[in-house]
């Protein structure tokens, strides 16, 4: 068993003394219409650098800059995923679907580092829903592919498509049974691909949240440079994982700017994240701005950021003035983009960063979120269900 796969091990075993975990590859074939990039995967720290100053240049479109064609690329890939099934009595009929972002794999969401305060998971069995967490494809456990030209938005987005029909259709790997509810939640990079989702298959998802992220393009230039990218080649950890064009950063310096907020952090998790970080693709960030402004999605819209984000909100989610609009913040204006949505809420959590989770509000964030998925999406835990079978509603009662 690789260190990795220990660590996943160990914070699976954590949390079943709770619930019920399993590890599962779940099997997929799938395509995608793919940009073509004229980019050589960049390989030394020279050309990463290059890379980024070209992405970062006011006025410069990188992708349109780089993009030659378009192709659809297909295949048979494995996704390596976690699930886990919230114990009855006090269980909905509702799967979340959790997606992390750039510098994670699928422990983000039930991280193994003093997880009582830093699991998502946690939180959500306790109110009753069953979770399924995954590597993204191209990361972690999960099939890796040609880090420019395949391992891009769209192919990732389709491939949690592909994860999502399975659960409506009770086909995933050891998982006996359909969910009425399906909730898709992201972070960063995995929630504009969940936003992506639902924009081109709007009837997809019951609710979704997107956490460490906004609409606002304009500072992901500070994200890229403050990185200190370097080619997975010059990383120890992943020098042996990936191929090249996997890019990740060479600091800890680097992790600390972008994903935790100042002074609100236990410096020890800093760390661990480093140690465990993850690498991005070329193509994921030649592509993750390439989704619709605007979604048609229905169903109940969270979006929940810290207000120290750098990607998308250069620091200060609550500063609007540059941006010449109404919204009390960066993350409100997203709500014009959601006009079919039945519920919209946006959050800003004080004095986090991008990584929601790792900062020492985290538990009040799962908590917001708990409760606006309890308002707005339900469905009531069984328990509550059975309680009012063959009996007369509160609110009908006479006398």
């Amino acid at each position: 068993m690789t260190p990795r796969s220990l660590v996943l091990f160990s914070a699976l075993a954590a949390l079943s003394a709770a619930t019920k975990c399993w590890n599962m590859t779940i099997p997929i074939s799938i395509s995608a219409r793919n940009g073509v990039f004229d980019l050589k995967p960049p390989t030394t720290e020279t050309e990463v650098t290059a890379l980024f100053l070209d992405m970062s240049r006011p006025g410069n479109n990188s992708t349109a800059q780089y993009l030659k064609d378009y192709a659809t690329v297909s295949g048979n890939y494995t996704l390596a995923a976690t699930y886990c099934e919230a114990a009855a009595p006090c269980a909905r009929d509702a799967l979340q679907i959790l997606t992390h972002g750039i510098g994670f794999d699928r422990s983000y969401w039930d991280y193994p580092y003093h997880s009582w305060n830093y699991s998502y998971v946690r939180q959500a069995v306790r109110d009753g829903y069953s979770t399924l967490t995954w590597d993204r494809l191209g990361v972690g456990e999960s099939s890796h592919g040609n880090a420019v030209n395949e391992i891009q938005i769209n192919l990732e987005i389709a491939a949690l498509k592909a994860i999502t029909e399975m659960a409506r259709a009770g086909q995933l790997p050891r998982v006996s049974r359909k969910f009425s509810k399906i909730i898709h939640m992201g972070h960063s990079f995995g929630s504009a691909m969940t936003y992506g989702l639902t924009a081109m298959y709007p009837s997809i998802s019951d609710g979704i949240v997107l956490t460490g992220f906004s609409q606002v393009s304009k500072y992901m230039a500070y994200f890229v440079l403050a990185a200190n990218f370097a080619p997975v080649s010059r990383i120890s950890s992943l020098a042996d994982e990936y191929d090249d064009g996997y890019i990740a950063p060479r600091s800890k310096v680097g992790v600390h700017i972008n994903f935790f907020g100042p002074n609100n952090f236990d410096p020890r998790l800093l760390e661990v994240a480093y140690r465990k970080g993850q690498p991005a693709a070329t193509g994921e960030l030649l592509t993750v701005g390439s989704g619709p402004s605007s979604s048609d999605f229905a169903g109940p819209v969270m979006i929940i950021t810290g207000d120290r984000d750098i990607p998308f909100c250069g620091g200060n989610c609550m500063s609007t003035t540059e941006d010449k609009t109404s919204a009390p913040n960066l993350i409100e204006q997203s709500r014009d983009n959601f006009k079919q949505a039945k519920a919209f809420n946006a959050t800003v959590v004080p004095d986090v960063g991008h990584a929601l989770n790792f900062g020492y509000p985290a538990h009040r964030a799962f908590g917001i979120i708990g409760e606006f998925l309890k308002t707005n999406v339900g469905p009531p835990l069984k328990q509550e269900a059975r309680r009012w079978v063959g009996r007369t509603s509160p609110r009908s009662r006479s006398g």
